[in-house]
């Protein structure tokens, strides 16, 4: 396992779905709450860590939602995301492209700016001290309503200068469709943003016809009920567009039972651009390269399904033709070197 965690961590690799506010680990939330005066119901790192464990979407937000509590200043969003990148970096991740969520942070008092400015002030430092390049997505929140989501759009928008480069939509997927998100996706799209969404994590696969057909997005969140449906399956295998799959987040929140029930491999074969993310690693028990061996291990993925599902992810980031080119050919170097 040691020769394969070398050789997972030696390829370069993007990140495509990581909640900065699921980055936040115990030690940190517990750090926040003293610097800022938070009083939180936990007394130790220890019962915080026991409030992690939940089995299912609902629990974990309920807890996540707490925890974003303590992040107050730009100071601790910075802190937050550069701790992130110094993580991902030491796992041979290049780039990133984060959610971030601020209306779960507006609702409770924190300015847009301060949210945002500390965030793109620690993914510049990333780039020139860690050299990990990066892209900002801001996630509208499904739970709350499309005019909530079209007033943080219109706040947004000073950061549409090549800041902020795509819009998402994540949270509670059950009960909330795309479709309640197609006016404010094409508000998003006349604005020249990406659009991503999350989509058959929970939900069904028509929920994932839905963010491709009515939203019209550029990249799939989650998806994994996709190969339920046959003809979307195909119809997604022809079209080329990326999944950013988070194995541990499923099994922690129980999409699987066990990691050997996973639908990654059946996506891969079905010839879906399939990539490994991490989601809420602080909460879902790793980073990227604790993702990627959990796949490899229970699905018997070798060194060239590895090298795939790195090769997927910076195709299916937002990088320029010339900077995916420079990653692939790491890749393909790399790769080529382990036969």
């Amino acid at each position: 396992m040691s020769d394969l965690r070398n050789f997972i961590n030696a390829l370069p690799k993007a990140e495509l779905h990581l909640h900065l506010e699921g980055s936040l680990e115990p030690e940190m939330m517990m750090h926040l709450a003293t610097r800022n005066n938070i009083e939180l119901p936990y007394q130790s790192v220890d019962e915080i860590k026991d409030a992690y464990n939940f089995s299912n979407l609902q629990d974990f937000l309920d807890i996540y939602y707490q925890g974003m509590n303590v992040l107050q200043t730009e100071q601790d969003f910075y802190d937050l995301t550069f701790a992130y990148l110094k993580k991902v970096a030491d796992e041979g991740v290049v780039h990133v492209e984060v959610f971030y969520d601020p209306q779960g942070h507006t609702s409770r008092g924190v300015a847009f700016s301060t949210v945002t400015n500390g965030i793109l002030h620690a993914l510049d430092d990333g780039l020139e001290k860690l050299g990990v390049s990066s892209e900002l997505i801001m996630s509208f929140l499904r739970h709350l309503s499309e005019e909530e989501a079209f007033a943080t759009l219109e706040e947004a928008k000073p950061w549409f200068d090549g800041r902020i480069v795509a819009v998402g939509l994540d949270s509670s997927e059950m009960g909330h469709p795309p479709s309640k998100f197609e006016r404010v996706f094409e508000a998003a799209r006349d604005l020249d943003l990406k659009l991503v969404a999350h989509a058959g994590e929970e939900g069904p696969a028509e929920y994932v016809r839905e963010a491709i057909e009515l939203l019209k997005i550029d990249r799939l969140d989650h998806g994994n009920r996709t190969i339920e449906d046959a003809d979307l399956t195909q119809k997604l295998a022809q079209s080329g567009i990326a999944f950013t799959v988070c194995p541990l987040s499923n099994l922690k929140l129980c999409g699987v039972m066990d990691m050997k029930e996973h639908p990654l491999r059946k996506m891969m074969d079905a010839g879906l651009k399939v990539t490994v993310n991490s989601d809420d690693p602080a909460y879902f028990g790793g980073y990227m390269t604790a993702n990627f061996l959990s796949v490899a291990e229970a699905l018997a993925l070798n060194k060239d399904d590895i090298a795939l599902l790195c090769r997927n992810s910076i195709e299916g980031s937002f990088l320029t033709d010339k900077e995916k080119q420079q990653h692939l050919d790491r890749i393909d170097n790399i790769a080529s070197s382990h036969k």
